[in-house]
């Protein structure tokens, strides 16, 4: 049995949300963000999600968020409607304990639900961790777009993989 829960977003985890993602925009590669968003920015942005009935969980144990997952859609444009592109980020002492399976597994029954068609996983090329799990999931490589994204004065590559829902 797990020691964690997943559930859906509160407005009380935007707090925990934005010092998660923090971390990452501060200190890996994972996203290209290169200024963390404040709470008023992470609050508009899920405010959006929810808005849109898109899927949006989070992981916690005894009242603190450990990390959280959503699906939105992968562009803007209506012909890309029924396409999403995930999203899942932990707390960083809370990796290799089963949160990212769990919430991807979630994500995509999720996701299915909603009526999207197709999710795509956009990974910087070398967090091996992201693309094993997504692979493990069967999510197939389709894409790599070499030196596309620039932070930390190094050039990063990413890898867009696919799964149909």
């Amino acid at each position: 049995m797990s020691d964690f829960s997943l559930r859906p977003f509160r407005w009380s985890d935007v707090p925990a949300i934005t010092t998660i993602y923090r971390h990452y925009v501060d200190h890996t590669a994972i996203t290209f963000d290169t200024e963390a968003p404040g709470e008023e920015a992470i609050a508009e942005k899920y405010a959006g999600l929810l808005k849109l009935g898109h899927p949006v969980i989070i992981a916690e144990r005894a009242g603190q968020v450990l990390g959280y997952a959503y699906a939105s859609f992968y562009r803007p444009r209506a012909a890309y409607r029924f396409t999403c592109e995930d999203s899942i980020y932990l707390d960083p002492a809370e990796t290799g304990k089963g949160l990212g399976k769990a919430l991807l597994t979630e994500l995509l029954a999720q996701s299915k639900a909603h009526g999207f068609k197709q999710m795509l996983a956009v990974i910087t090329a070398d967090t091996a961790n992201s693309i094993a799990i997504h692979e493990k999931f069967g999510f197939e490589r389709v894409g790599y777009y070499r030196s596309v994204g620039l932070k930390f004065d190094r050039w990063h590559d990413i890898v867009h993989l696919q799964k149909a829902l």
